[in-house]
């Protein structure tokens, strides 16, 4: 199973969904907290471009927010990313 990274605040309802998914598919998710560390927010903009949370790595690719984590759920296209080495 591919590494997924995740930069994540605590609170966020957005995440809670994300983390929630990507568990049930017993995935472990590092999460990079950037309400805990404001320098990892700037490493997210320059990363993808976003500044909403959350924002989301299956291996080197960045896959979006919660929305498209689900979009690519619902597509059946999730679990073979995932998957894929």
């Amino acid at each position: 199973m591919k590494s997924v990274r995740m930069y994540s605040t605590l609170m966020c309802p957005f995440c809670v969904m994300a983390r929630r998914l990507l568990a049930s598919k017993g995935v472990a998710v590092e999460e990079i907290r950037v309400d805990q560390a404001p320098e990892k927010r700037v490493e997210m903009r320059e990363l993808t471009g976003r500044h909403t949370v959350p924002q989301i790595f299956i291996g080197e690719q960045h896959v979006g927010g919660c929305d498209d984590l689900y979009a690519l759920d619902r597509s059946g296209q999730l679990d073979p990313l995932l998957n894929n080495d």
